[in-house]
């Protein structure tokens, strides 16, 4: 169990993946215009994308968690870490080029990288009880909804806020790098505290950045590029919650 632990305390990855997505979506924005076009349409079709892939992700890591092959063969040896670099890959990848890509190509690789994260997140169900994961992941979409609902009504312009959070994220990558080697169970619970509240900012800063795409893109790239910004605001959030307040099974 301390192994799933470890691995879970690690898994800041997301991290480096959304400081590659936000300079992406912000030089599409650059190349495209600023007008600001709300349309009601299209906008359920990402969060709509965002479910679909929460879906996979929790589904397929709850297939892996109940069958022991299958977990021991991902988290022996450098299997897990496989996946970790291909996940990785998959996000820069998708990060850079989603917006030329074409709509059926992106959310392929959308819903492979969705499933991938899955694998390497099935411990949650071998290290925290089942009862504890469903509260965290419904606190979870109660504290994403509001955040979002505020991204979308709010008149406040939040993109002037972009950079405090990106220098926000580049602080908590760089704390959870360092303990990585230090292990300090304290630097753990402030990072998880700090990256709740960085997430949740995002939520709403992504949610009006997602809005000023609207109309820039085809629909599909369109729906595709705000689901897998919010779905890795979502994993975020859910992950630092689940260590600060899940109930483990130890």
């Amino acid at each position: 169990m301390s192994t799933i632990n470890n691995k879970f305390t690690n898994i800041e990855f997301f991290n480096k993946i959304w400081y590659n997505m936000h300079i992406q979506m912000d030089n599409i924005c650059r190349e495209r215009g600023k007008t600001i076009i709300m349309n009601r349409k299209t906008l359920p079709q990402v969060f709509g994308w965002m479910f679909v892939g929460l879906m996979i992700t929790f589904i397929s890591a709850y297939i892996v968690s109940i069958n022991t092959n299958m977990l021991e063969n991902i988290y022996s040896g450098s299997f897990y870490w496989i996946f970790v670099v291909v996940e990785l890959g998959l996000a820069i990848w998708l990060s850079a080029r989603i917006h030329k890509m074409s709509g059926t190509t992106a959310t392929i690789l959308y819903l492979i990288y969705t499933f991938i994260t899955g694998l390497t997140l099935s411990f949650i169900f071998v290290a925290y009880k089942m009862s504890s994961i469903i509260v965290i992941f419904l606190v979870t979409s109660i504290l994403f909804g509001i955040f979002a609902l505020i991204g979308k009504y709010t008149n406040i312009d939040l993109t002037k806020f972009g950079t405090y959070l990106l220098m926000g994220l580049v602080g908590l990558l760089i704390l959870s790098i360092i303990n990585i080697f230090l292990a300090n169970g304290t630097i753990d619970m402030i990072a998880s505290i700090i990256g709740i509240l960085i997430f949740l900012g995002y939520t709403a800063y992504d949610v009006q950045k997602i809005m000023k795409l609207d109309g820039m893109l085809e629909e599909r790239d369109y729906a595709i590029i705000g689901a897998f910004s919010l779905y890795l605001d979502f994993i975020n959030i859910f992950l630092d919650l689940l260590q600060l307040f899940g109930d483990s099974k130890d």
